[in-house]
């Protein structure tokens, strides 16, 4: 099969041949249909974010089953799966308290390059095992995982649809309905509109939300944010602060930072109420601090809350989140701002970072 391999920092990206070996047990074999381009994979080949290389990167896809290995039990083949980037154990402290975003034999896979079982299922001819992204790799046109990554969807769902529900869609809309808790009637403001914060908005927007302010330094993405029920949008820079606080009577209720920018969380929290919540879901580099005024958490009673994978379970959260699509309540196509084939990954990566683009898939 052909995959896309991130041998240095910097990249590009090189689409190589590579074998895969069969699923191990409780594991699947899956056909990649449609992978996403995100942030997250921006960061590793910029080195933002220290992954083992080499690795096949790409974590927000959809595909179908094509093989079940020994006592994996929970698909069939032929089941359209949606892949998250959590691989769930199911056993540990944090899953068994419903926080499944922070599995942590998942997260102690997705920091060595390994699957769940910590087997690596990639080869290079040469015999080298490049790593797993975050239990995925879904960029290549087969995936080995672990079932627990995987949640079934249904089979009218269009594959580049329902890729962004593993990454933009969780992400965006969790940060909204689970991290933030977003209710009619709430001021809320998004910094950020790529596309996990045009899915926060969409998700305000289908909780109740009475005013919306979506910000970005880039016009074309503050519009489309107009479109998909935005009330306000403000340029991003040293002066949105102020512009939220003055649209929203003195600041949002709910502030959510999608950005990975440190500079740009800070301005999120000072755009809050007080007794408002802030919600930042980017990831900044490693060595990045910010600095708050530490008497308004208590003076104000404020909330600055960290959010990862939305605080969903996949399992749970896709269908529900699928469902308001289908109900026309969240407009998942709307995010789509590009198709590319497989060699053209690199070029989809220039247009994400330069911020023309907000959501590319790759249609295998």
């Amino acid at each position: 099969m052909k995959g896309a391999v991130l041998t240095e920092v910097g990249g590009p990206l090189q689409v190589l041949d590579l074998d895969l070996d069969p699923p191990g047990p409780g594991e699947l074999l899956v056909r990649v249909r449609a992978t996403g381009l995100c942030h997250s994979d921006l960061s590793v080949v910029d080195g933002s974010r220290v992954r083992p290389l080499p690795m096949v990167l790409g974590h927000e896809a959809a595909g179908e089953v094509v093989e079940t290995g020994p006592g994996a039990s929970e698909f069939a083949v032929g089941d359209r799966v949606v892949l998250s980037f959590v691989p769930a154990c199911g056993a540990c402290r944090r899953c068994v308290s419903g926080r499944q975003a922070l599995c942590e034999p998942g997260a102690a896979a997705n920091r060595e390059g390994t699957l769940l079982s910590g087997a690596r299922r990639l080869r290079l001819p040469d015999g080298t095992r490049p790593n797993h992204h975050l239990g995925v790799s879904g960029f290549a046109e087969y995936a080995v995982v672990s079932e627990k990554s995987a949640t079934a969807v249904p089979a009218d769902l269009p594959f580049e649809v329902a890729a962004l529900f593993g990454c933009a869609v969780l992400t965006g809309a969790g940060a909204a309905f689970h991290s933030a808790n977003v209710v009619p009637g709430d001021r809320v403001a998004v910094f950020g509109l790529g596309g996990v914060g045009l899915a926060a908005l969409l998700a305000a927007r289908a909780a109740g939300a009475a005013q919306v302010v979506a910000v970005d330094v880039v016009e074309h993405k503050r519009a489309l944010a107009r479109k998909l029920g935005a009330t306000h949008d403000v340029a991003g820079g040293p002066d949105a602060v102020a512009a939220v606080r003055d649209l929203t009577g003195g600041g949002a209720d709910k502030v959510i930072d999608t950005t990975g920018v440190a500079a740009v969380l800070e301005q999120a929290y000072l755009a809050t109420a007080a007794g408002g919540t802030t919600v930042t879901v980017g990831l900044p580099h490693p060595d990045r601090t910010i600095s708050l005024n530490a008497l308004s958490l208590v003076a104000e009673e404020r909330t600055l809350k960290g959010s990862y994978l939305g605080s969903c379970v996949p399992r749970r959260d896709v269908p529900r989140f699928v469902d308001l699509y289908l109900a026309g309540l969240l407009p998942v196509p709307e995010l789509l701002s590009g198709r590319l084939t497989l060699d053209e990954v690199n070029t989809g990566f220039d247009r994400l970072a330069s911020g023309d683009a907000v959501r590319q898939v790759i249609v295998m």
